[in-house]
């Protein structure tokens, strides 16, 4: 009979070493990966002097998967840590990269697409509770300042019966504050503070026909600080004003859709049209995201050092074990850049 204890771990050991092996192949290899979990397993605090990038969350689209969260970015400069973007997850994966939610005190909105900002209320919620004295101010295109006060709105009642049975004296409204910011065709400056200046143009994300008929927008960031110049994309289709945003950047972290998702969704686009539907989720998707081509001639044309593909579609969406490849994304990009291409992982550092 067959020892099927020693088959098991001769099996593991085996699944180990191809493990091992495959990590050490991967494009990210020697990007220093932070921990997964809380308490004890955090990784430590953000170093005092420098500018850090931690990718929080790096999946595409309003959706959940247990590998990625939904969009989310944070820069951390000489240990005070900035948050773009604040998607599903996006505050548990701020304590899982040893930053927490405590000291935040600023954030950006790209737009507010809800996988761009379905865990503010979470954020502000908690810092609440956590007994947080000192403000929060969330700058984005016009609606964030709305959507501070619905999601402090959201949270009345939690306030109500803390304040009644806890005995707390501040209420979120003076601590929580949302500002609209412009969205300009040439690059804006929406914030500077003693470490970190941040500019904003209007990116692709809406096509003229929508932007027509509403006052929201969507914007890029550049986050510029003494060490170093980081541009966040948003969603984009290809946007001439996103080239201006990140000329001569370090990084763009740019979202990126694979070139057979994007023909499988121009497909479905296609076959709406002509059944008189101009407007489609599958229109929107090929109309108003980059394709690989699309952030290989942008990162061209801006002159950045490193390309960092963030927000991937189909990224973990596959119905299979496996993910869908590094490479695809990768080989696409590179056809028209030359520089270094990573494709992102939830709390990877840069």
């Amino acid at each position: 009979m067959r020892d099927s204890g020693n088959v098991g771990r001769r099996d593991l050991l085996r699944g180990l070493t191809g493990l091992a092996a495959t990590l050490a192949a991967a494009p990210w290899a020697g990007i220093p990966l932070r921990a997964q979990g809380g308490g004890a397993a955090a990784a430590p605090a953000p170093p005092a002097r420098g500018t850090q990038l931690v990718l929080l969350g790096t999946q595409g689209g309003p959706n959940v998967n247990v590998r990625r969260s939904q969009a989310s970015n944070a820069v951390i400069v000489d240990g005070r840590p900035y948050l773009i973007d604040c998607g599903y997850g996006a505050v548990r994966a701020l304590v899982a990269a040893g930053i927490g939610y405590g000291q935040l005190g600023t954030a950006f909105i790209t737009h507010l697409h809800d996988d761009h900002m379905a865990d503010v209320a979470a954020l502000l919620s908690l810092q609440w509770t956590g007994n947080k004295s000192q403000p929060t101010d969330i700058y984005g295109p016009f609606g964030t300042a709305a959507m501070v006060d619905a999601a402090i709105a959201f949270t009345k009642a939690n306030t109500d019966i803390r304040v009644t049975d806890e005995g707390r004296t501040i209420r979120p409204e003076q601590l929580f504050h949302g500002h609209d910011v412009s969205a300009e065709s040439t690059p804006v400056q929406v914030f500077k503070d003693d470490r970190l200046t941040v500019t904003a143009a209007e990116n692709t994300h809406f096509p003229d026909r929508a932007t027509a008929a509403m006052r929201y927008r969507s914007v890029a960031y550049r986050l510029q600080t003494d060490t170093r110049v980081i541009v966040i994309s948003g969603d984009t289709a290809y946007s001439k004003n996103l080239v201006s945003l990140a000329k001569g950047a370090d990084f763009l972290v740019c979202e990126v859709i694979d070139q057979p998702q994007y023909e499988t969704n121009l497909a479905a686009a296609q076959q709406a049209r002509a059944q008189g539907r101009d407007n489609s989720i599958a229109q929107h998707i090929v109309e108003t995201h980059s394709n690989n081509a699309d952030v290989g001639r942008m990162a061209t044309e801006a002159g950045v050092k490193t390309v960092v593909l963030s927000h991937l579609l189909p990224g973990s969406n596959r119905n299979t074990i496996a993910e869908y490849p590094d490479s695809s994304y990768i080989e696409g990009v590179r056809k028209a850049f030359s520089g270094q291409v990573i494709v992102g992982r939830d709390l990877m550092v840069l």
